[in-house]
């Protein structure tokens, strides 16, 4: 009889501001420990004002699902994107009892000693855009079509040509725009969103 290992999330837990923490990384692996074919569904609802704001949905077959919501800023951070959506994974999870009771105010809200969670890198099953590609640093993985489409929706918008903003790419990230990584990808998001003019600027 083959003997199974079930996660023991005591084993992985941070000691933050004096309370017990589970990393979103860690809910993951427990996760996929007890539910290999759960699926995990990441979506950008809204990103501007360089804020982005992240939609989570986990479904485990026959065992439920959960929807959870993720918003970071520029002001704190410069991978925000990707700290809002690894936010929102995790309390999706922390909705369906992965790490619900080593999170409390840190995935709910307390704006005193808040966590904020570094992007996961995970196996993908049937993830959709999510950072989470073995073996790889989330600031190495490829930018996601939504940040490469809301960039190109940016420099028409600012009616930049195809090779200034290839330009731009390369002076602000050393990269060129086909060969971005997500990282990368929100700096020059960021960049974009700064020189876009006010609509409703009063003149002076």
């Amino acid at each position: 009889m083959t003997a199974t290992t079930s996660f023991e999330p005591g084993r992985h837990l941070s000691l933050v501001n004096g309370k017990d923490y589970l990393e979103v990384k860690w809910r993951l692996v427990w996760l996929r420990s007890e539910h290999p074919n759960a699926s995990i569904e990441t979506e950008l609802i809204a990103h501007a004002n360089g804020e982005a704001i992240f939609r989570a949905l986990v479904n485990i077959p026959d065992g439920g699902s959960a929807t959870g919501w993720g918003s970071e800023d520029a002001q704190g951070f410069g991978d925000y994107i990707e700290k809002a959506e690894t936010k929102a994974i995790g309390r999706a999870l922390a909705a369906l009892g992965f790490g619900t009771q080593f999170c409390g105010d840190f995935d709910f809200g307390a704006a005193a000693g808040r966590v904020v969670d570094s992007p996961v890198a995970m196996a993908p099953t049937n993830m959709s855009e999510g950072a989470f590609e073995r073996g790889k640093p989330a600031t190495d993985l490829e930018a996601t079509y939504r940040q490469r489409n809301l960039i190109q929706s940016l420099s028409r918008e600012m009616k930049i040509s195809a090779n200034a903003l290839d330009e731009l790419s390369q002076e602000l990230t050393g990269q060129p725009l086909e060969a971005m990584s997500r990282k990368n990808a929100s700096t020059l998001i960021d960049a974009l969103q700064e020189r876009r003019p006010t609509r409703n600027a009063i003149p002076a």
